[in-house]
């Protein structure tokens, strides 16, 4: 059995529990890289504006004639990775616009068919090549564009809350929202037989889960990654049946049950509640992101170096890694600004060391625009 690179010094242990060993390095990974890129970024508003703004989907889907990743550059942004010393990359498989950055069988709507570039292989060709870890991000339960987008109380995220009801949603009752999840298996199933090194797979969003878990078979899900792909690790933000292999919340830990119980959502809390007692304890991820507002690129500020030092230095005194998100240009090139930043706190590692405790910013002052950081 061939090690993948970025496991080669739990060699020992990945001969004999693959899995055992990807959780043993993740343990000692520190932190790294987010990235939101996706059709999205050609409008700089972030990656929630098909929603936000009620785009028509045959507008916003005119993107994908004009979508051309043409800086999109794997070894650019595994050689940053390497320079701020960070352990893996997450990519942005498929976000919730529905549009694919690999060569899917299943979805059409992909970087593929738009410009022969599978945006997924090339990253996670680049990341074996430089030891690292690789990660992608699966939008899971929302669905945008998909005819079989679900629906019901607790969905409401699912589909764009159009005035004028959209055709194209197929689906009007509840209980055929188990239409959806033979497509998004299908394309799970795909990410899991990447010809590549994974190191596990991201799920997004949680909220509707703790709300109606009914209608998402979590369990299902999980069976499927586990026996297709073993030794990936799973992570559903703060968790939903327990059995993740880590935590990964936005920035200031389990804040989905107190936020569910203010709105009077106490069966959805104490779902929230029990999933992230199950994961607490284990070695999570807290997840940022190097913009004020928002995921996918937009006009905001952007954090500097002793902001990041800070934060990096709160999720290791808290037993987690910190992987923290720059989004893309339309074109798939770097915000300057994000790595130089990037390139400075790994000069400073190399100088210094690991930030200890005493250089923790508190996630209570992690600045947030109301609507934008929030949002994934």
């Amino acid at each position: 059995m061939s090690v993948p690179h970025y496991l080669s010094k739990y060699s020992d242990l990945y001969a004999t529990d693959p899995h055992a060993a990807n959780l043993a390095w993740f343990a000692d990974a520190k932190w790294g890289l987010f990235l939101h890129y996706g059709l999205y970024s050609q409008l700089k508003r972030g990656e929630w504006v098909l929603r936000s703004e009620r785009i028509p989907l045959a507008e916003y889907e005119k993107l994908f004639e004009s979508f051309d990743p043409k800086n999109f550059d794997a070894e650019f942004i595994t050689d940053l990775a390497v320079e701020a010393e960070m352990s893996y990359i997450n990519l942005t498989a498929c976000h919730h616009e529905g549009f694919c950055l690999w060569n899917s069988s299943t979805e059409t709507f992909n970087s593929y068919t738009a410009q022969k570039r599978d945006l997924v292989m090339e990253l996670a060709e680049a990341c074996d090549r430089k030891g690292l870890g690789f990660f992608t991000y699966y939008t899971y339960v929302l669905h945008w564009r998909h005819p079989h987008a679900m629906i019901g109380d607790g969905l409401h995220f699912c589909r764009v809350p159009y005035e004028t009801p959209e055709p194209r949603y197929e689906i009007t009752d509840p209980k055929d929202n188990y239409k959806y999840w033979g497509y998004a298996h299908a394309c799970i199933k795909e990410i899991c037989e990447l010809p590549a090194p994974l190191a596990g797979i991201w799920l997004d969003l949680i909220y509707p889960y703790y709300l109606t878990p009914e209608h998402i078979p979590v369990e299902e899900t999980y069976k499927l990654i586990r026996e297709t792909r073993p030794e990936a690790l799973i992570s559903y933000k703060q968790g939903a049946d327990g059995t993740e292999d880590f935590a990964a919340p936005v920035h200031t830990g389990n804040s989905m049950g107190d936020h569910l119980r203010s709105q009077g959502h106490e069966e959805g809390a104490a779902r929230a509640d029990r999933a992230w007692e199950c994961n607490k304890d284990k070695h999570n991820e807290i997840c940022t992101t190097l913009q004020r507002a928002g995921w996918g690129i937009q006009e905001s500020e952007h954090l500097g170096p002793d902001d990041v030092w800070g934060r990096l230095a709160y999720a290791l005194s808290m037993n987690c890694n910190l992987l923290i998100n720059t989004g893309p240009y339309a074109d798939g090139s770097i915000h300057e600004g994000d790595a130089q930043t990037l390139r400075t706190i790994g000069e400073r590692i190399r100088t210094e060391g690991w930030p200890g405790p005493e250089a923790a910013i508190e996630p209570a002052s992690w600045t947030k625009k109301k609507g934008g950081a929030q949002a994934m």
